[in-house]
């Protein structure tokens, strides 16, 4: 089994976005200019960005000039937001079929797990509205700051 890295590409991207328009010298924010920073490729950025744009958290301006932006400030998207954005899908799922009924194990095991897990996901939401895209990305540019790594390569135009 692999993780879902759904929500970790959209905060990436949001927080991209984010720091991309801090300045005032902006250059259009393309989904391949997005990409350059994931190291994937644009048409896996285009297509959470479709899913950001559904729920409400980035814009598109269509045109010279236009690009991808936040549909509102950094720091009133939370986590949560980009986690209810990001997929449909359970964190938690049961068995694929259902378990052997006569076994006391396989009669009872799903209602406790799903007890379980509803509370963990829940546990899981209320953190992820404690955070958001501007904390992260403050403290992304902090590990940057602090760490030792290359120069930034000089941006690539499209």
């Amino acid at each position: 089994m692999s993780a879902n890295s759904r929500m970790s590409l959209a905060v990436h991207i949001l927080t991209w976005l984010a720091y991309d328009r801090r300045g005032t010298d902006k250059e259009t924010a393309t989904s391949q200019r997005i990409a350059t920073s994931v190291n994937t490729n644009p048409v896996v950025i285009r297509r959470s960005l479709g899913r950001l744009k559904d729920h409400g958290l980035v814009t598109i301006d269509h045109g010279k000039g236009g690009g991808w932006s936040l549909a509102r400030d950094a720091a009133s998207i939370t986590l949560l937001d980009v986690y209810c954005a990001s997929s449909d899908d359970p964190v938690f799922g049961l068995h694929a079929s259902d378990p052997d009924a006569e076994c006391y194990v396989g009669y009872g095991i799903q209602p406790v797990l799903t007890r379980i897990y509803d509370r963990a996901t829940e546990a899981l939401r209320q953190s992820l509205a404690q955070d958001t895209i501007a904390d992260v990305l403050r403290e992304t540019v902090a590990v940057y700051a602090a760490g030792d790594h290359p120069p930034p390569q000089p941006r690539v135009s499209s």
